[in-house]
């Protein structure tokens, strides 16, 4: 067994009080965000953690960048007849996590997954460079092929056409992530992190604010 007790991480760089967080969580998320981005820290820092359910009946979860997000929720783009998409459309209680090491910070989202409309995936898709529209056409995403050269061959063909033949196809659009909770999580000395979740009071509408053990 590779044992790993030896690891150790002293989080030390900020903290989280009630009363310096936002009562949005979504302002609260979007002030994490702009400081995440600002820091360099971190390449990506629109990638998350999403999971859902499978068919099979087991929770997976997959890498997956974040497009855009404002009051409604949290929206990601994918294939349809992907697994992850089958499994959404099947069951929509999803969670995204977001983990910022630099800023040793993370937050966890519990939410409602549902497509976007047809004409949102269309601007998205649109808006992509040309590579990656060919790259969404090309693969059969989830599906078991041959070898690499299946993929190749069939962006050869693609790349072939006019672009402005290229346009989105139906089994491929975004998802819209509705927030139940949201966590946030702010490393601290001694392993006594902050941990706020914030939790829809769905009669009122109203976000509910605890404290959270570490």
């Amino acid at each position: 067994m590779e044992d790993l007790s030896n690891y150790r991480q002293v989080y030390q760089k900020d903290s989280l009080l009630e009363s310096h967080a936002n009562k949005d969580p979504m302002m609260q998320f979007r002030k994490w965000f702009v400081e995440a981005e600002q820091s360099k820290t971190q390449n990506e820092v629109n990638a998350m953690h999403l999971s859902t359910i499978g068919l099979d009946g087991f929770p997976k979860t997959r890498v997956v960048l974040l497009k855009s997000y404002d009051e409604q929720g949290f929206v990601f783009y994918t294939n349809y007849e992907s697994e992850k998409s089958k499994a959404i459309l099947d069951n929509s209680h999803v969670c995204l996590s977001f983990f910022w090491p630099g800023m040793e910070r993370q937050v966890i989202i519990k939410g409602l997954a549902e497509k976007v409309s047809e004409l949102q995936s269309d601007n998205y898709f649109d808006s992509r460079p040309l590579g990656s529209r060919l790259g969404a056409i090309a693969s059969e995403q989830s599906k078991v092929i041959a070898n690499y050269q299946v993929l190749e061959q069939r962006l050869k063909q693609l790349q072939a056409l006019p672009e402005d033949s290229i346009k989105r196809p139906s089994n491929w659009g975004g998802f819209l992530v509705r927030p139940v909770t949201m966590e946030f999580w702010q490393g601290r000395p001694n392993r006594l992190h902050d941990r706020l979740l914030y939790t829809i009071d769905q009669p009122n509408w109203q976000w509910i604010i605890e404290r959270l053990a570490p």
